[in-house]
């Protein structure tokens, strides 16, 4: 295959509250466009969402936000061009092309020479998007199933007919809207740890905030009852996104976490560490799991090896490319994956939902897991559902908590495969 033009653009939407974690905050979050066109007409169209916070900590904090997301933007643009002109068989292919060079052009545009290369991955999802909407197209392919080369298919081996939502519990969320979250059917929370509460970076100060925070959640939500998880309680899943600078603080708070009976509703606990912290983690009491860390399968192998038994599978940003690399190694490790947000659009949502549908269920849960918090985050989020092309199916939105996937959100492949006319219209 050959991609000879391309077009991209992007949209800034606003949220409905700064949103907080890695103890910074975001006001809003672009969403960026791609298409690619081959030399016979085919066309792709991709989204992806920027999160400078996420992706690289650094880069956010050196920069002002707009600033930060016009970096990332501009490394998308550079992706788009880098992959004219070169022959490929699949999107795994291009990605394996063109992502050295990528990278190199992003440390570049944002002076900086040790950036984390999972963002110019995430820089690089919409284009991923675009090409693997091309090459379906080209190749006639209308189903997930079908699109996914078959040495990648292990790794998506089940069905599931309905998934949990698991909304995102960040630093400023109320006692009131997590009581509420829980009366509403959500039983498995993401609680965001690792809060800087006093803007000092006083690593003691968060471990007590964190503290604090957990026993806060644990008092509210500990006496409701799910038929979803094993347990039978709602379940935790702990986010420090690196935030922790030591084993022994860690324990700290998982001591703690023992101590308030919160221990056993912690089914995951993700990034304790920043990444260059090469600590074995087999001895923690808990799952612990890769995600910014697991930028590719290689990175992906070194966590496993460290004791860490889950990876966040995050085809909308790392590139679905590179998920599709990531599971296969998970699968033939025993290593289990979910999928985890980046508070993307629904579209977006529905790529994310083809994977968490297809992935063994985790331990602990009874059924299929996806994390979705843009419909608590987005100030125009009605709007926002009303771009997809399915706009009003019944598996679009949760229900007390939980996705129903029927036939029709397999047979249209959650809609990934039709085109949004609002998003086409920007890069017309």
């Amino acid at each position: 295959m050959n991609i000879t033009k391309y077009r991209c653009n992007y949209e800034r939407e606003p949220l409905s509250a700064p949103f907080g974690f890695k103890g910074g905050y975001l006001s809003e979050l672009w969403q960026t466009i791609a298409e690619f066109e081959d030399s016979n007409g085919n066309t792709g169209l991709g989204l992806g969402l920027q999160s400078v916070l996420w992706s690289d900590g650094d880069v956010f904090g050196r920069f002002p936000e707009t600033m930060g997301n016009t970096i990332m933007f501009l490394t998308t643009a550079f992706a788009m061009e880098a992959a004219q002109g070169i022959e490929w068989t699949t999107p795994i292919e291009l990605l394996d092309n063109i992502l050295p060079q990528v990278y190199e052009r992003s440390r570049m545009i944002a002076d900086t020479p040790d950036l984390r290369l999972t963002f110019a991955l995430n820089a690089m999802v919409a284009s991923d998007n675009a090409a693997w909407l091309l090459y379906a197209q080209s190749k006639g392919i209308s189903s997930f199933d079908e699109m996914v080369p078959e040495e990648y298919r292990s790794g998506l081996s089940v069905k599931h007919d309905k998934l949990v939502n698991i909304p995102l519990i960040t630093y400023n969320v109320t006692p009131e809207a997590i009581a509420e979250m829980a009366n509403d059917g959500f039983c498995f929370l993401k609680i965001k740890v690792g809060a800087d509460p006093d803007k000092d970076g006083d690593r003691a100060k968060m471990v007590d905030w964190d503290k604090q925070r957990l026993a806060e959640i644990h008092n509210i939500v500990k006496d409701v009852k799910t038929p979803y998880t094993d347990s039978g309680h709602i379940a935790y899943y702990l986010d420090a996104n690196g935030r922790y600078d030591s084993k022994e603080r860690l324990m700290e708070l998982l001591d703690y976490a023992a101590e308030i009976g919160a221990l056993e509703n912690i089914l995951l606990l993700e990034e304790p560490f920043p990444e260059e912290m090469k600590v074995n983690v087999s001895d923690v009491p808990v799952r612990v799991a890769a995600d910014e860390s697991a930028h590719s399968d290689k990175d992906a192998l070194e966590r496993i090896e460290l004791g860490y038994t889950a990876i966040a599978l995050k085809p909308i940003a790392k590139t679905v490319s590179m998920s599709l690399k990531i599971a296969k190694l998970a699968v033939e490790r025993n290593i289990p994956c979910f999928c985890a947000d980046l508070t993307v659009n629904p579209i977006m949502v529905d790529w994310n939902k083809n994977f968490a549908a297809r992935l063994p269920v985790l331990p602990g849960m009874k059924i299929g897991v996806v994390e979705s918090n843009g419909a608590q985050n987005y100030k125009n989020w009605d709007a926002m559902t009303s771009y997809h092309p399915c706009a009003g199916a019944p598996w679009i939105s949760s229900k007390a908590g939980i996705y129903q996937l029927d036939d029709d959100f397999y047979n249209q492949s959650g809609g990934i495969f039709q085109t949004s006319e609002h998003y086409q219209s920007l890069v017309k």
